[in-house]
C-alpha cells in the first residue's frame, strides 16, 4: 500500500513537473514571438510615449556616429513596437544623445538595452535562440535546460535521445512535442495500455527537424500576427 502511494506522488509530480514546463515554455515562446514581430511606430508615437511613462524597455542600435539604426521598445510584455524606415526627427537623425534626453523627461525611466539590430539572431548555434534571449526571464531558459536534461537522462518511447536531440535543437519547438508525448501524452491515465510503436533513429529525427523548423517558423509568423491583432 504504501508503496502504491509512493508510485502514485512521483506520477502526479512528475505530470505536474510537465504541465508547469509546457506553459512556462508556451509563455516565453509567445513573448519571445511579439518581440520578433514589432508593430511598426512613428518616432514621435515612441517619444510620446516615453513622456508619458509607458514604455518598459528600449532595444536600440546605434552607427559610429551615435545615430540610431534600430529602435524597439515594449510598453508591456507582448506590446512590442520599432520605428519604421529611417530614425529621423525635424532635426535630422535620432541619435543616442536625443534618446538619453527624452529618458530624463521620462517619469519613470524605462529599461534602456543596447544590442543587435531587432531581426539578428544571438547565435547560439544548433540550440534555438527563443528560450534564451526572451525577455521573459531567465526562467524560460531554465525551463527549457530542465525538459532538455529530461530526455536525456530518460528513455523516450516514441523516438531515441538522438532524434530527439535534434527536435529540441534544429526542430525549435521539439520540446514541445516532448512534453505533451513522453513518457505517455499527457491526455492518456496511468495504466492504459499504449499501441506499440517504431521508435524514431536519429536520422530519421535529424530529417524531421527540418520539418519541425519549418513548421516552427509558420507558427511564430502565426502567433505574431495574432499578438499584433490583440494588442494594437
Amino acid at each position: 500500500m504504501e508503496s502504491d502511494l509512493v508510485a502514485r506522488a512521483l506520477r502526479t509530480t512528475g505530470f505536474v513537473a510537465r504541465l508547469a514546463l509546457l506553459l512556462s515554455l508556451l509563455v516565453g515562446l509567445v513573448v519571445s514571438t511579439a518581440v520578433s514581430f514589432p508593430s511598426a511606430r512613428t518616432l514621435e508615437r515612441f517619444r510620446s510615449a516615453v513622456l508619458a511613462g509607458e514604455v518598459e524597455r528600449i532595444d536600440y542600435w546605434t552607427e559610429n556616429e551615435g545615430a540610431l539604426t534600430s529602435l524597439v521598445w515594449s510598453e508591456s510584455p507582448l506590446a512590442w513596437h520599432r520605428v519604421e524606415g529611417p530614425i529621423v526627427d525635424l532635426e535630422g537623425p535620432y541619435t543616442t544623445a536625443l534618446l538619453m534626453a527624452d529618458l530624463r523627461n521620462a517619469p519613470d525611466p524605462p529599461v534602456l538595452v543596447m544590442q543587435r539590430p531587432w531581426m539578428e539572431s544571438s547565435g547560439n548555434g544548433f540550440f534555438p535562440d527563443w528560450p534564451f534571449a526572451s525577455p521573459g526571464g531567465w526562467w524560460i531558459g531554465a525551463a527549457w535546460i530542465l525538459a532538455f536534461l529530461a530526455m536525456l537522462c530518460s528513455t523516450p518511447r516514441l523516438a531515441n535521445r538522438w532524434a530527439w536531440f535534434w527536435l529540441f535543437t534544429v526542430g525549435q519547438i521539439g520540446v514541445f512535442l516532448f512534453l505533451v508525448l513522453e513518457p505517455r501524452p499527457l491526455w492518456r491515465r496511468h495504466g492504459e495500455e499504449l499501441a506499440p510503436s517504431k521508435r524514431v533513429n536519429g536520422r530519421s529525427g535529424c530529417g524531421y527537424s527540418i520539418l519541425l523548423a519549418i513548421v516552427s517558423m509558420a507558427v511564430a509568423v502565426a502567433i505574431g500576427r495574432l499578438v499584433e491583432l490583440a494588442v494594437g
